[in-house]
């Protein structure tokens, strides 16, 4: 049976405020991937297959996981431009960009809604191209044979929870902002349709002293 996880990539720059400034792992992150590729040897977790998306925190995930084959770097993997859109958002609607997360639980829905809605010019990329890149990569990977291991980012691994679960703008944005770092999602094929049998996994970071490692941004 086809089997899919997912895995969002490991704390990136939090202190960044653009997309080329946050695509790289921090000391936690890369300390969150090691963590993760040793639960999955201690629990003789294999794959047959790994992709990721081209973004340098993806890449740098994978390598501390320890990923057993090379990967496939596939573009449509990456994550939405949401600093960019966020930016936008504030220039055409006068939507602040938050400096906390909590602030993100109102701002990510009304950005998410815009977009989807195709209200924010100059966007650099539309919600039906991110729906479509997103649809057609997953199929590509449940088409493939073996248990398959994506490491991505959240905004994608909420839209695979959106197209899996038939979720509308508003459940989308709780998936994403639920979606820790490093955390396992899981999708077996059934006839083929995607089932989801695991949400949001950090088995690797329950013991106490790594408590603290079980972060969000």
């Amino acid at each position: 049976m086809p089997h899919i996880t997912l895995v969002r990539h490991g704390q990136a720059n939090t202190e960044a405020r653009d997309e080329e400034s946050y695509d790289k792992l921090s000391d936690l992150g890369h300390q969150q991937a090691r963590w993760l590729g040793g639960h999955f040897s201690q629990t003789s977790d294999q794959f047959h297959r790994v992709y990721t998306g081209t973004m340098r925190r993806h890449i740098e995930t994978a390598e501390g996981i320890g990923a057993p084959f090379t990967p496939v770097r596939d573009a449509r993997l990456n994550e939405i431009a949401y600093f960019d859109l966020s930016q936008l958002m504030e220039e055409q609607h006068g939507l602040q960009i938050p400096t906390e997360r909590e602030g993100f639980v109102e701002h990510l829905p009304r950005v998410l809604q815009a977009w989807q809605e195709g209200r924010i010019e100059g966007a650099p990329e539309s919600f039906q191209q991110f729906h479509g890149r997103v649809s057609d990569v997953m199929e590509e990977i449940a088409a493939g044979d073996g248990r398959a291991l994506v490491v991505t980012s959240g905004g994608l691994i909420g839209m695979v929870l959106r197209q899996t679960l038939d979720l509308d703008v508003g459940g989308w944005a709780k998936m994403c902002l639920a979606i820790m770092n490093t955390s396992v999602h899981r999708w077996q094929m059934v006839l083929g349709q995607p089932l989801l049998v695991q949400f949001n996994n950090v088995a690797h970071l329950e013991a106490p002293e790594r408590h603290f490692a079980q972060t969000h941004l």
